[in-house]
């Protein structure tokens, strides 16, 4: 069974926070992975180091043909040691804890030592329904 455009669409807004028709949308978390996840969770979402989650709230443009991108910068905490290579990041509902929404391999892995600043320049995360 196929979803619709328009519920593709709908789907993306809710799960990055914005006005849809689904009902209250979370506020949307964005966290990195050392070891990819899979769609049932699992994963190895960094931690220590002074890692955080971020919020991406009112960071992402209005979804369009199944597609949906930030529309800013996303920067995380300064490491103050090193966070090991990140794989992968998700789109989880809560700053710790939570569901992980959506979660995407990182075009290229990258290491994040001491005293780097994790970030993702406008326009360079997207998701897509299908």
């Amino acid at each position: 069974m196929s979803k619709s455009d328009y519920l593709e669409v709908e789907l993306l807004k809710w799960c990055t926070g914005q006005s849809n028709a689904l009902g209250t949308a979370p506020t949307p978390w964005i966290g990195l992975y050392t070891a990819n996840p899979s769609d049932a969770g699992g994963g190895t979402e960094v931690s220590g180091g002074s890692y955080a989650r971020v919020s991406s709230a009112a960071k992402w443009a209005t979804p369009s043909a199944g597609s949906v991108s930030n529309n800013a910068e996303i920067a995380f905490p300064t490491a103050s040691a090193g966070w090991g290579t990140v794989t992968a990041f998700g789109l989880f509902d809560a700053s710790s804890g939570g569901n992980l929404l959506r979660w995407a391999a990182l075009g290229a892995s990258k290491a994040v030592d001491s005293g780097d600043t994790a970030r993702f320049a406008s326009s360079t995360l997207t998701f897509t329904e299908d």
